[in-house]
């Protein structure tokens, strides 16, 4: 069974990617701050030696965890409850959305606080709150912005990434009056200022808020202990402060041992924010008296994940941390940006998963396969060597394999072709057609816009290579 995402009703990759390109600031934008990061990634990765073996290793533990992820996450649950937490299983999106909502209601608040987490946003947990009359209110910075500014999320670890800092002072003067505390009078643009304003405004959601709401980077399941990384502090003050803290995971999360982080606590860092570790790294086992929540809960999601993992080639995308790296240096990804996926996972990783995790049925899912070059850069350094580009050829095949106009075409030429080639007679002929009528050949091939309309058709030459062959060479020896 599929899962299913917040349906943002877009169109397919190719219309909304074309409408992308020709925003200018949007592409400075994401120009500007993808080269910034992965020039600064690639310093920080260069200066470890074993940074192969790491790599490797962090396959072979999200591979094994994958091979027996029934066994590791029936043991973290054990360990969860052990410690006085609740563990809660939701197959979809919908299911999900009723847990966490039903938990946020037994508590009376009205309410929440939330860490940045890409698992609540694919289930569109804020909407589901929001129609139970509980508002949710993000505190990492980017999401901040992209919340105030009515927005969608457009890069994995900077979901504000398209925007730049005369937009964000502009969105923080206009919205953060009608969330809570106001900008600041004479507000500008300066990164500190910014930080000062978007700081002020949540210290009063921190320190009022009873509930909070969570995702993971990791759950292990030997001790029950779920990890968050980040870099501003506001985790850490979601994940501490409120009396009740609900945490919405997806079910690949999970690693089978305490060991196992030491790889990804070297490797995320590294590969997303470019730094040789994270400024906070909080970790949590159940509850207790003297710290932390009273109560605590864990929502393990499933919403399409065991269906992908029932897929030989494609279930290698759960190996994902979520760093973000192939998005800073897929060429696509730079030119078209996030929201032309139509999927809070956006770029090369979101090509592959969402089309997983959501099924081929919808026009932006059926052409997310094809959002790519297949240069291979995604593959290159992605910390657990996902090979995206295979995962991309084989999803294509699905598409392919469904039909469609396009599909026939294609698949009536290709065996028409092959006819050709197996008859050489045919072949000198429609090669002798092609050259005397070279004049009249369009520039664009007909019937095939998609494929031409960035593309000419090579212009034929004014005779064949083998009646070339025949003048120039043909000699006995020649022949021979």
């Amino acid at each position: 069974m599929n899962g299913r995402s917040i349906d943002l009703g877009m169109p397919s990759f190719p219309t909304t990617a074309r409408e992308a390109v020709h925003d200018e600031t949007l592409r400075a934008n994401l120009r500007h701050a993808t080269h910034t990061i992965r020039d600064k990634r690639a310093r920080a990765v260069a200066e470890l030696d074993d940074w192969a073996q790491l790599r490797e290793a962090g396959r072979q533990i999200k591979d094994r965890a994958l091979r027996h992820l029934d066994r590791h996450l029936e043991q973290l649950e054990r360990a969860v409850t052990a410690a006085g937490g609740t563990v809660h299983w939701a197959e979809d999106a919908d299911d999900a959305g009723r847990i966490v909502t039903e938990l946020v209601r037994a508590t009376g608040e009205t309410e929440v606080v939330k860490v940045k987490s890409m698992a609540t946003q694919e289930i569109g947990l804020n909407e589901a709150l929001a129609a139970e009359g509980i508002t949710a209110y993000e505190t990492d910075l980017a999401e901040l912005i992209v919340q105030l500014g009515h927005d969608r999320p457009s890069h994995i670890l900077v979901p504000a990434i398209h925007r730049n800092r005369a937009e964000i002072r502009q969105i923080f003067a206009d919205e953060m009056a009608h969330w809570g505390r106001p900008a600041p009078d004479g507000l500008t643009d300066a990164p500190a200022d910014l930080a000062e304003a978007a700081r002020l405004h949540l210290r009063e959601k921190f320190l009022r808020a009873r509930v909070g709401i969570s995702g993971a980077n990791f759950m292990v399941a030997e001790t029950g202990t779920l990890v968050v990384v980040e870099s501003e502090g506001n985790g850490r003050m979601c994940l501490t402060l409120p009396e009740t803290l609900i945490s919405v995971v997806g079910v690949e999360k999970v690693v089978p041992t305490w060991r196992d982080l030491e790889v990804f606590l070297q490797t995320l860092p590294r590969s997303s924010t470019a730094e040789r570790m994270n400024p906070y790294t909080s970790m949590w086992t159940g509850t207790s008296d003297a710290d932390g929540p009273r109560a605590f809960h864990l929502v393990l999601l499933d919403n399409g994940r065991t269906a992908t993992l029932a897929d030989d080639t494609g279930r290698q995308a759960l190996r994902c941390i979520r760093c973000s790296a192939c998005l800073n240096v897929c060429p696509v990804y730079e030119r078209a940006g996030g929201h032309a996926y139509g999927s809070v996972y956006p770029g090369p990783i979101g090509a592959i998963l969402s089309p997983q995790l959501r099924g081929t049925g919808s026009a932006v899912d059926a052409s997310l396969p094809y959002a790519s070059s297949l240069c291979g850069a995604c593959y290159e350094v992605c910390p657990v060597a996902i090979d995206i580009p295979e995962v991309l050829v084989h999803l294509r095949t699905r598409v392919a394999g469904r039909g469609g106009a396009g599909h026939r075409i294609e698949k009536a030429a290709i065996k028409t072709a092959g006819w050709v080639l197996d008859h050489p007679g045919v072949l000198a002929a429609a090669e002798r057609a092609a050259a005397r009528t070279r004049r009249l050949h369009p520039r664009r091939l007909p019937g095939a816009g998609a494929w031409t309309r960035s593309r000419e058709l090579p212009e034929a030459p004014q005779e064949s290579f083998r009646d070339w062959w025949r003048k120039n060479r043909g000699t006995e020896e020649g022949r021979a």
